[in-house]
């Protein structure tokens, strides 16, 4: 555990230059949460964006929404099987299709999934607890370490989409295909990094929409102060720092 990393001012999100080349369409958006807690009610919440995600369903698939079709895309670009690997958020839509919702785990993973259904856009939360320094999209070296969901240990694919930290953490396998185990928040998760892309042809509205939707319900539920930044190519760094106390200082440069 790397509990030193929310003391260090040098912390930011990235992506590489390399990703931005490959994929000029894309979109990020990042937001910083502190407060955060295991025991806020948020079922009207998720209740209100699954009532969205339905109503997007209702006319097909979840492999009919432009999000998921440009994620899809994508996937194929890197070399990837879209059906056998999909991105997260058309996994819990396809999901939450079949099965009429989705398992709890987390009020904070909840909520985002539940937006993440709504939007049909992958969103990654992590426990900034668990990050070692600066965390950055990037192909894989292939010594990374990466840690499933149940605790076992894999390395990402030399040239592999994934979330590295300073300590070689990988934090996601191809891309937005899968989180990792490492920083997956939990019942003492109290700082969180959110990060939502896009790809698609609106995605420069959506994106943003989204970590402002998200940002607000956030705040509505936890005695949070939250940070937000859109990323782009010209701008592509989000620069944070939290203070032991819960005071931060951020910058987007």
């Amino acid at each position: 555990m790397t509990a030193r990393a929310t003391t260090d001012p040098n912390m930011y999100f990235q992506h590489s230059d390399e990703i931005w080349s490959d994929h000029p369409e894309l979109v990020g958006g990042v937001l910083v949460a502190t407060g955060i807690t295991a025991d806020a009610v948020v079922e009207p919440r998720i209740e209100a964006f699954t009532t969205l995600a339905k109503a997007r369903l209702a006319a097909g698939t979840e492999a009919d929404l432009p999000e998921i079709q440009a994620w899809r895309r994508t996937f194929s670009k890197m070399g990837l099987k879209p059906t056998r690997y999909r991105c997260a958020s058309e996994s819990l839509l396809r999901r939450f299709r079949k099965e009429g919702a989705l398992p709890r785990i987390h009020p904070l993973v909840d909520l985002c999934n539940a937006i993440s259904l709504a939007f049909a856009i992958p969103v990654a939360a992590l426990d900034v607890d668990r990050i070692s320094g600066h965390l950055e999209v990037r192909h894989a070296a292939g010594d990374e370490n990466y840690l499933t969901l149940s605790g076992e240990p894999e390395n990402p694919e030399p040239g592999e989409v994934t979330f590295v930290d300073a300590a070689g953490h990988a934090h996601a396998r191809r891309w937005t295909n899968r989180q990792s185990g490492h920083s997956a928040v939990r019942d003492t998760t109290g700082t969180v990094l959110i990060i939502a892309e896009g790809v698609h042809a609106s995605a420069a509205t959506d994106v943003p929409r989204l970590i402002a939707t998200l940002s607000e319900a956030l705040s509505s539920v936890w005695p949070t102060t939250v940070r937000t930044a859109a990323l782009s190519r010209p701008a592509p760094r989000f620069g944070f720092a939290v203070q032991p106390s819960g005071a931060r200082d951020e910058t987007h440069r």
